[in-house]
């Protein structure tokens, strides 16, 4: 049985096609002793900011693009998470930044973003645009 595609679900699978087969051009973005723990640089990679981020030896690249206003996410504070200090008998006795948990956080307006996922601290479905890393020996490459 031959499936009939109407018009606009055909225009989109077009558009999902050039998508998933546009090229990625491969960026070089410095050496891996150039990117300091907990630190980030911003790239102009064409058209686009992307900023490259070092959290426990691991490179993580993200577009400078806040989801809330389009704010200039990656030049944020980068910040522990803060997580309160609970007293035995379970109440609260203060504020700690931790140590597992580092967040980006926007600057225009205080959004805060998981430095290892990218996703919103305030909700975890909304995640900051990804790109892939790559090291070949000291070199590092962001394909975008």
């Amino acid at each position: 049985m031959k499936r009939t595609v109407g018009k606009e679900e055909e225009k989109r699978h077009r558009v999902e096609d050039q998508v998933g087969n546009s090229p990625k051009i491969e960026w070089y973005v410095g050496k891996t002793s150039g990117f300091a723990e907990d630190d980030r640089k911003v790239f102009q990679l064409g058209d686009r900011e992307v900023g490259v981020f070092r959290r426990n030896g691991l490179l993580y690249a993200y577009v400078n693009l806040c989801l809330h206003q389009g704010g200039p996410v990656c030049e944020g504070l980068i910040i522990g998470k803060v997580e309160p200090i609970v007293a035995g008998d379970q109440r609260i006795i203060g504020e700690r930044f931790s140590d597992d948990e580092v967040h980006i956080v926007c600057p225009w307006h205080g959004y805060e973003y998981d430095i290892e996922t990218g996703a919103c601290t305030t909700d975890r479905r909304l995640r900051l645009r990804s790109y892939e890393v790559v090291q070949r020996g000291e070199d590092v490459y962001v394909l975008a």
